[in-house]
Parts: C-alpha cells; structure tokens; sequence
C-alpha cells in the first residue's frame, strides 16, 4: 500500500508540471483584445464628443507675448490691450480639465480644453493666462471671468475637498468650468479672493 501511495503521489506531481500553455496563451490574447477594444470605445467616445461640440469658438490668444511665464506668446486679440497690465498672482499646477459650468461631469474636449497637463498660471489686470506645456494655451479676458471658488473634483477627477480651484468664464454663448490644482494647495483660497474681488469690480465698473 506505502510504494502504490507513493505512486499516486509522484504521478500528481508530475501532472502538476505541465501547463495548457494554449490555454493561456488564448487568455492573454483575449484580454489584449478586451484592453485594446475599451481603449478604441474611449477614443471614439472622445472624438464623437469634440464633433458635438465642434461649435466652441477658437480659444482667446493672450494679449501680448509678456503674460506668459516663458515668454513666446501669441499675437494680441483685437481690441485688446498690448499691455496686460500689472500681474497679481501667479500659480504653478496642473489643469484638470473642463466642463460644462454646473455640470462637472460633462466633459469639454473641442479645442484642447480636455488635454490634462501642466500649468502657469497669471492672473493681470487684463484677465487670466493659462499657459500649458504641450498642450493648446488660452487666456480668458477679465471681462469674461464669471466666478471662482473651491471644489473637490472636475469630469474624470476627483480630490480632496477644496483640493481643486475651478474658475467659471464665459466664452462665446457658453460658460465654462475649468479645474486647476496648485503645486501649494495653500494658494488656492488667495486665488479664489482675488479672482471674485477682480470679477465683482469689473462687474460695478459695466
């Protein structure tokens, strides 16, 4: 009976050895086609998303090459003063995205506005330079600032509470959530001062 157990014994561990590599191949290969079909669902769903709101008007140029932090801006918006005027606050973050104002999970992505990436930040006389490395910069004149405050997430991201500074603007006949997180979260409530006392006097001075 011990040298049959034994037996028994070795034959389960050489069964135990061999492995249905077809099996796991057609595994793997199955769940590469899986990833690569949601990734396509994704960026279909993202291109069908900027046909819808191919409408959005061209993004306002800066109104002279010096608000930017690195220099190299681009021609100044008709209209516009060639100078920007004296600068207020300046902050180093990242951009989140943007939104439909109110709507936090209704997406911008036409004309760059749903590109995630590093930002500058400055804050003059004339309105708010957003200047984003690798991605489509903007500046939204201070006539079209609508509101600031702090929220806590944005479509697709979501943070602490009061982790995120969301600055509302016009532009063209919509209004716009756009989502920024400071390097220094500290900075966010001074942001958020000066913004809504820049919007309330330029509101008292129409």
């Amino acid at each position: 009976m011990t040298s049959l157990h034994q037996t028994y014994l070795a034959a389960g561990q050489k069964s135990a050895e061999v492995t249905d590599w077809s099996a796991r191949i057609g595994w793997l290969v199955g769940l590469a086609l899986f990833i690569a079909l949601v990734y396509w669902l994704m960026r279909e769903g993202w291109k069908w998303r900027g046909t819808l709101q191919s409408d959005l008007p061209e993004l306002p140029a800066r109104p002279s090459p010096t608000t930017t932090l690195n220099g190299g801006g681009k021609p100044p918006l008709t209209g516009m003063p060639d100078e920007p005027g004296r600068v207020k606050l300046t902050m180093s973050g990242r951009y989140h995205g943007s939104t439909t104002a109110g709507q936090w999970l209704d997406r911008i992505v036409a004309r760059g506005l749903g590109t995630r990436s590093r930002v500058e930040l400055t804050l003059t006389d004339a309105g708010l330079d957003v200047v984003r490395p690798g991605a489509a910069d903007f500046f939204v004149p201070a006539a079209q600032l609508r509101e600031a405050r702090l929220d806590k997430g944005i479509a697709g991201k979501v943070l602490t509470e009061g982790g995120l500074l969301v600055v509302t603007w016009a532009h063209g006949d919509k209004l716009i959530d756009s989502g920024f997180r400071s390097d220094v979260s500290a900075e966010h409530n001074e942001w958020v001062d000066t913004l809504n006392s820049m919007i309330n006097n330029t509101e008292g001075a129409r």
